[in-house]
């Protein structure tokens, strides 16, 4: 059997460190999309908690955000104030998380950052969020995510 890979035993012991309580799984596959992660996890595609890391001019702004959902940029800019949110580049992500596009996880950076939450993902009683690589993710509950995170609730789409 190969050794867990380094970015998910970060993401185990920061976990574990916090509190966390749900079960980290690996799967077979990488599931860097909330599609796939939500077919192999048998779960509906809302309750898959996307981390999605966005540049405000230079600034790193995490959005947990339902993966039944996408981002509104000019909503959430004009809700927190600030420059324009652009997606972040694969340097940039790698920078401010430690980890790949696919395998943010929520928690576990080199330095704290902004991180805002989707609430439809209260809407699910288990949530599922990638742990530190885009075939790894873990079990929470939205209370949960805010607790690990130190996140603030933020409608982040038009409904």
């Amino acid at each position: 059997m190969s050794a867990e890979h380094p970015s998910i035993t970060r993401f185990r012991d920061e976990h574990q460190r916090r509190g966390g309580t749900g079960e980290i799984v690996i799967l077979p596959d990488s599931v860097h999309t909330a599609a796939l992660a939500a077919e192999a996890l048998g779960c509906e595609v809302g309750a898959i908690a996307n981390s999605l890391l966005f540049d405000a001019d230079g600034t790193p702004v995490l959005i947990l955000t339902s993966g039944a959902h996408r981002v509104d940029t000019e909503l959430v800019r004009t809700t927190i104030g600030g420059p324009e949110l652009r997606r972040a580049k694969p340097d940039f992500v790698r920078e401010h998380t430690g980890q790949v596009i696919g395998g943010v996880s929520p928690i576990g950076h080199p330095a704290p950052l902004a991180t805002y939450l989707d609430p439809w993902l209260q809407r699910h009683e288990v949530v599922w969020a990638a742990a530190g690589h885009p075939a790894a993710v873990f079990s929470t509950t939205y209370d949960e995510l805010l607790d690990l995170t130190g996140g603030t609730p933020l409608d982040v789409a038009k409904d």
